[in-house]
């Protein structure tokens, strides 16, 4: 292999496989493996240093080093020539390794008469295994088919690690999948579970790295090829009415699908002895390398291009769909890059947990873990490529934190964790039939929220004295096509039914931002918070919500009903929205159809704007319910999104307190039920705050009931509201502190 010769890279191939089939245990196997790479090659030693640990490689294999060596030395990532190896993805190659930037000597190898070095990295799609390295005594550097050569043999020596070939019996040698992974994220949904990780895209697995028959291995790889570029092309074909960021995704796609030069490098691989798959996965892995290092974000951006077409094309090659007919693991938690609504729910309550490496807080998936109680992680990056089926995983949704087959310590203490919220649990159903009634008498109401019929038997578990928030959008956002009336208004009416005598609030459809209908055309806007949503797309696009409004007012058939808008910014639209919703009534009433037998109608005050709003604004709604994510996040101009400014802000700002107090009392005045939804509503020391200021109901996921009752029924709001009145009189910027130190004297 001084020059790059196809017959004998296959022949190295050949025989590595060789030597991989027989049996024996993984260390034997590792210095047969050595041995002939070094006689390939015509260099004195090569070595293979493996991953112990995330952070230390150790020479596991050598021929012509010292080998008592062998299990002794190790190195830091970064440490020496292998080290940096390890730590770039870079290959490293020179003539006299002592000059060499970052050299370290191991007096225990034996090296120091060996002046060449070579060394070239072992990984699989980003993820670093090893090193592999040979040396000789000749001063010289390696040509670049040597370098092309070791890195076609690292690519199978990669397949082989993943695939534990290598492990080694009672040292913890092998596959970096063997190790403790923390992975530290953002709260989609709050909770805590233990389980078994189910990847919603399994990892394709290549079993068969070298190919015998290279012309029959590119015949294989261009007839993928050509399957991949007809997928993308019909793509295109169909997203006509996509956002323009989706079609330039497609394009980049077609572009690199169409690129000679992916092509050739993949073809020269399969030429040194590579199967289609390995050529593959050996080019992903190596551009991977290289963008990773770019200090472009352009360049590093495309990285997901990269892996999602190359992943395309090995199932294409290998046939492994995202369904491999394995069965859910006991206890599973949902690992994936990201999901869709529909597929989420497909899984179900048998979910214990979500952990996404991308997302957002209102994001479809957020909804649905909602919905169905189960915690939520999101921006865990990295977690699909090193989490395998079946993992130990720990989530703790209130954190954001993700531990990935736990260390003993670790998941002992998260298990008593998660048994001190379970026994709270507990106490907290002894208190759901009694009030929220506090040590002065006051009571505040405790409504849940939903979007589910799964919801709804929460009603009576958790204690909640109604839905104070039935998000009508989840039945249009997991849909290929706008439901019919009929078929929204049967799923009101069963909700109407659950919920008995218990008051249910329909908010009509909250779509745009984050929630795009995936057969309505997405707009492209700067700032999809601030642009077209809810109540703007329900009044551009009358013959939806009056589709909506029908169905609510058919399922009440003779019932009371309960409707509110989104995002009112100003009068007008509420106005606009209410007199929509009172024609359907009049047009249901002439055509001899029931119609409510009560009506109350609302707005969500998302956004500054509506505290200031005329008291004739007031005086028409029968309700307004706090949206508290978003008006916070205008609040302070703070996006709920961003994790660099959301969390500067607190809730019990004093500021935020004053507009809420001016709210307070101008509903009052006007004789306005007032309420607050939101996340804030269901943390126990922001809903205390709330209703010791004087909102007298709150709207929360099922869970949180139980504990803001509980601190409710041992508090005075009557004191509380001293206590706040007095820290605001003293200078501070939130009354946190005070209502924390009020709270240790309970």
């Amino acid at each position: 292999m001084v020059d790059r010769s196809e017959s004998d890279s296959r022949s190295l191939l050949r025989r590595l496989r060789d030597t991989l089939a027989t049996p024996g245990g993984g260390q034997d196997r590792l210095d047969r493996i050595t041995h002939l790479i070094a006689d390939s090659m015509r260099t004195q030693v090569c070595s293979i240093y493996l991953f112990r640990d995330p952070e230390t490689l150790e020479l596991c294999a050598t021929e012509g080093l010292n080998p008592e060596a062998v299990h002794q030395t190790r190195m830091r990532l970064g440490e020496g020539l292998v080290g940096r190896v390890a730590r770039t993805g870079v290959p490293v190659n020179t003539g006299d390794a002592p000059s060499a930037p970052g050299f370290r000597y191991m007096p225990e190898t034996g090296e120091e008469i060996y002046s060449s070095f070579l060394g070239v990295p072992i990984q699989r799609v980003g993820e670093k295994l090893g090193v592999l390295v040979v040396q000789s005594r000749q001063a010289r550097e390696f040509s670049e088919d040597e370098v092309y050569g070791l890195e076609v043999v690292a690519m199978v020596l990669a397949e082989m690690t993943e695939l534990g070939a290598f492990t080694a019996e009672g040292n913890g040698i092998g596959s970096t999948h063997r190790f403790p992974v923390m992975f530290r994220g953002t709260c989609g949904q709050e909770g805590a579970a233990e389980g078994r990780v189910w990847l919603h895209e399994p990892r394709v697995v290549v079993s068969n790295p070298v190919g015998d028959d290279p012309e029959a291995e590119l015949a294989r790889l261009d007839t993928a090829i050509e399957a991949l570029r007809a997928q993308i092309d019909e793509m295109l074909e169909g997203s006509a009415g996509m956002d323009k960021d989706h079609r330039q995704v497609l394009e980049t796609y077609k572009m690199l699908a169409h690129s000679r030069g992916w092509m050739r490098r993949m073809s020269e691989d399969i030429g040194l002895g590579l199967s289609a798959e390995a050529a593959v996965e050996k080019e992903q892995s190596t551009a991977r390398a290289r963008l990773e290092q770019s200090p472009d974000p352009y360049l590093r951006e495309r990285l997901n291009d990269l892996d999602d077409l190359s992943n395309r094309l090995l199932r294409l090659l290998t046939g492994q769909g995202s369904d491999t007919g394995a069965a859910l693991p006991e206890n599973p938690v949902l690992v994936a890059r990201n999901i869709g609504p529909a597929e989420l729910l497909e899984y179900g309550r048998a979910l214990r947990g979500v952990v996404l490496e991308e997302g957002s807080v209102g994001s479809h998936a957020a909804i649905v873990a909602r919905a169905l109680s189960i915690p939520l992680v999101i921006h865990a990056a990295r977690i699909t490529t090193e989490a395998l089926n079946g993992d130990a995983i720990l989530i703790d949704g209130d954190q954001g934190i993700v531990h990935l087959r736990p260390e003993d310590s670790v998941a002992a203490a998260f298990r008593d964790k998660i048994a001190m919220q379970a026994e709270a649990q507990k106490r907290y159903a002894d208190l759901r039939t009694l009030p929220a009634t506090d040590q002065s008498g006051q009571t505040i109401s405790l409504v849940m929220n939903a979007g589910l019929m799964a919801d709804l038997p929460s009603l009576v578990g958790s204690g909640a004295d109604g839905v104070g928030l039935f998000r009508t959008e989840l039945q249009f956002l997991t849909r290929t096509r706008v439901p019919r009336r009929g078929e929204l208004a049967a799923l009101y009416a069963r909700v109407m039914d659950a919920a008995g005598d218990k008051p249910v609030y329909f908010r009509t459809l909250d779509i745009g931002s984050d929630k795009v209908l995936p057969y309505m055309k997405p707009q492209d806007e700067p700032n999809p918070a601030m642009g077209w949503r809810a109540i703007r797309v329900g009044l551009d696009k009358p013959g939806v919500l009056r589709m909506q409004l029908q169905a609510l007012v058919r399922a009440a058939a003779g019932r009371p009903l309960s409707v509110m808008f989104p995002f009112i910014a100003t009068p007008n639209e509420f106005h606009d929205a209410r007199a929509s919703l009172m024609h359907e009534i009049e047009r249901e009433s002439q055509m001899g159809r029931p119609v409510p037998s009560s009506l109350k109608i609302g707005a969500m005050l998302e956004t500054p704007s509506l505290g200031f709003a005329p008291d004739s604004f007031y005086q028409a709604c029968d309700f307004i319910s706090i949206g508290g994510n978003d008006l916070k996040q205008f609040f302070f101009a703070a996006d709920r999104e961003n994790e660099r400014v959301r969390r500067r802000y607190d809730t019990l700002d004093v500021s935020f307190l004053t507009f809420l107090e001016k709210l307070i009392v101008r509903c009052e005045a006007n004789d306005v039920a007032l309420s607050f939804c939101g996340e804030d509503a269901g943390r126990p020391v922001e809903a205390l705050t709330f209703a010791a200021l004087g909102i007298r109901t709150l709207s929360m996921r099922p869970a949180s009931i139980g504990p803001v009752k509980h601190l409710i029924r041992r508090a005075n709001l009557t004191e509380l509201h001293r206590v706040i009145h007095e820290a605001r009189e003293g200078g501070a910027q939130s009354v946190r502190p005070a209502v924390t130190h009020y709270l240790a004297r309970l």
